[in-house]
């Protein structure tokens, strides 16, 4: 298992720190990131978060997963590796 996470549906407003922020509320996040558009430096409403143990990514799962955050319902899985 994976102590990275996928957060998708993310409030567009969300910074990296916002996410590290939320997230910390059920473990150590090592690193947190949201997805920017490269040309306008928008959010694409998804990014990643990171915990130092795959006991506390698991209970991010279970606890933010279909969470409502200002209005948008969070999708949280585990993160999987980028295909070459």
């Amino acid at each position: 298992m994976s102590k990275k996470l996928y957060v998708g549906n993310l409030p567009f407003r969300f910074t990296n720190e916002d996410i590290k922020t939320t997230f910390a509320e059920v473990g150590n996040v090592v690193d947190a990131v949201v997805i920017t558009d490269k040309m306008t430096k928008r959010s694409r409403g998804f990014g990643f978060v990171e915990f130092s143990t795959e006991e506390e990514a698991q209970k991010a799962l279970a606890d933010f997963n279909g969470k409502d955050l200002e209005g948008r319902k969070l999708v949280v899985d585990m993160a999987r590796e980028r295909q070459a």
